[in-house]
């Protein structure tokens, strides 16, 4: 451990490259919420497309149901 020795300086290089990083990261998060709010508005504008998407997966499950006990009316039927 005698060799080895730590110099506490910081050059400008660093604090440079840490700064653009840092704006960067800021531009970023800037950027995620200009399309997390443009999201929220295409959503909040078309309540119908969100019911209608609920009514359909629902109307989904009922026809799964539905095929299931004609499949095992049929199976029964086999034997």
């Amino acid at each position: 451990m005698n060799g080895l020795k730590l110099e506490r300086t910081v050059s400008v290089g660093i604090i440079v490259t840490l700064a653009i990083q840092s704006a960067g990261a800021l531009m970023w998060g800037g950027a995620a919420e200009a399309r997390l709010k443009t999201l929220e508005r295409t959503t909040s504008a078309s309540p119908l497309v969100v019911e209608r998407m609920a009514r359909l997966e629902e109307q989904m499950i009922m026809a799964r149901q539905s095929l299931a006990r004609i499949e095992r009316r049929l199976d029964q039927e086999k034997n």
